[in-house]
C-alpha cells in the first residue's frame, strides 16, 4: 500500500495537482493545438530559431519567451479564479493566421509566413481559452509580436542616417571629412558604415524593452507614447554618436587604436549605456509595479462583449477538433501550392 500512497503524493505534487479541475482540459487542449500548429509551420519555426541563435540582430529574441512566461506568471492570482471557456469566433483568427502563413509560403516572403505562424499560436489562445481568459493574458499574447524576427529590412535606411549623423559632428568637431552614401572620407582614411554598423540590433530590441516598460510601468497613453519615442530615437542618434567617435578616435589616436575600441564598446556595453540612460530618465515617472500591469478581472467582466462571449461556450477539445481541422486542411493546400509551383 505504501508505494501507492507515494505515487498520488507525488502526483499531487506535479503540475496537473497544482492546476485547478477547470485547467486541465482547456491547457491540454492548447498544449495539442499548439504543437500541431508547430508542426504545420514546422520550415517556418526553424527558419525562426535559427535566426534567433546565429544572426546577431535577433539574439534578443532569445529572451522574449521567459519574459512572456513571467507576464503570465503575473496574472496567475486572476487566471486561477476563472475557468476557460472556448470561443467560436476565435477560430475566425486561427484561419486568418493560417491564411496569412499560406500566402508568405506561397510568395517566398518569409516575414509574411513568420508572422502567420506566431499569430496562429495566438489566436490558438483565444479560441481554446476563451475571450475571458485572453484578455487576462492580453499583455503577453501581444508580446508574442515579438518572436518575429524583423528589422534587417531597416538596415539601409539606417545605414544612411548613421552616416549623416557621424558626418555632420565630425565636421562640428573640426575634422575635414566628405561623404558620398555610407562612405566617409577623412584624413586618416575612408570609413564605411557597415550592415553591422547600422544599429539596427539595438533599435529592435529597444523597440522590445519600451514596449514591455511601456506596459507594465505606465498608465498614462503620452507617457507611453513619449517613452516608445525615445526608445526609437536615442538609439539611433547613440549609434550615429558611436560612429563619430569611432572616427574621431582614428583621427587623434590613430586607426588600429579606433578599430579596437569600437570593437570592445560596440557590443552589449553600447546597448547596456543606453538602456541605462532611457530607464534612468523614465524611473521617476513610473506609475505602477508590473503585478498591477493590465486589466483586471473585474474590469474584463464589465465589458458587454466578453459576457456576450461568455453566454454561449464551446467546449475546449470542440475548439481542438477545429483547429486541428484547419491544420490539415492547410496542410493539404500547402501540398498543393508547391506542386503546382513546382
Amino acid at each position: 500500500m505504501q508505494p501507492e500512497v507515494i505515487s498520488n503524493d507525488w502526483r499531487e505534487r506535479g503540475l496537473a495537482g497544482r492546476l485547478p479541475d477547470g485547467w486541465r482540459v482547456p491547457l491540454g487542449s492548447l498544449a495539442i493545438a499548439w504543437l500541431a500548429l508547430i508542426g504545420l509551420a514546422a520550415r517556418e519555426w526553424g527558419e525562426i530559431l535559427h535566426q534567433w541563435w546565429n544572426i546577431d540582430t535577433y539574439n534578443h529574441i532569445l529572451l522574449i519567451p521567459p519574459i512572456i512566461a513571467w507576464l503570465v506568471a503575473l496574472r496567475r492570482d486572476e487566471l486561477v479564479r476563472i475557468e476557460p471557456k472556448a470561443w467560436l469566433p476565435g477560430l475566425a483568427l486561427v484561419l486568418g493566421a493560417l491564411t496569412l502563413w499560406l500566402i508568405g509560403r506561397a510568395t517566398g516572403i518569409n516575414l509574411i509566413a513568420h508572422a502567420g505562424a506566431v499569430a496562429a499560436l495566438q489566436a490558438a489562445v483565444i479560441a481554446v481559452l476563451g475571450l475571458r481568459t485572453s484578455a487576462l493574458l492580453f499583455l503577453p499574447l501581444t508580446f508574442m509580436v515579438f518572436l518575429v524576427p524583423f528589422g534587417d529590412e531597416l538596415v539601409p535606411t539606417l545605414q544612411m542616417i548613421t552616416a549623416d549623423i557621424a558626418i555632420t559632428l565630425t565636421h562640428w568637431s573640426g575634422v575635414p571629412a566628405a561623404i558620398d552614401g555610407i562612405f566617409i572620407d577623412t584624413p586618416v582614411g575612408l570609413f564605411i558604415v557597415a550592415e553591422a554598423c547600422s544599429g539596427v540590433k539595438f533599435l529592435v530590441a529597444m523597440v522590445a524593452l519600451g514596449t514591455l516598460v511601456c506596459f507594465t510601468a505606465f498608465e498614462s497613453w503620452m507617457k507611453r507614447a513619449l517613452f516608445m519615442l525615445a526608445c526609437v530615437i536615442v538609439p539611433i542618434l547613440a549609434n550615429g554618436v558611436r560612429a563619430w567617435g569611432t572616427i574621431y578616435i582614428a583621427q587623434s589616436q590613430g586607426v588600429e587604436f579606433a578599430e579596437g575600441f569600437d570593437h570592445i564598446f560596440y557590443g552589449w556595453i553600447f546597448f547596456a549605456i543606453v538602456v541605462a540612460i532611457l530607464l534612468g530618465a523614465a524611473w521617476r515617472f513610473i506609475e505602477r509595479e508590473p503585478e498591477d500591469a493590465g486589466w483586471s478581472l473585474d474590469q474584463i467582466d464589465a465589458q458587454v462583449l466578453v459576457g456576450k462571449a461568455e453566454e454561449r461556450p464551446i467546449r475546449a477539445t470542440t475548439a481542438l477538433a477545429a483547429v486541428l481541422a484547419l491544420v490539415l486542411i492547410f496542410a493539404l493546400v500547402a501540398i498543393y501550392a508547391t506542386d503546382a509551383l513546382i
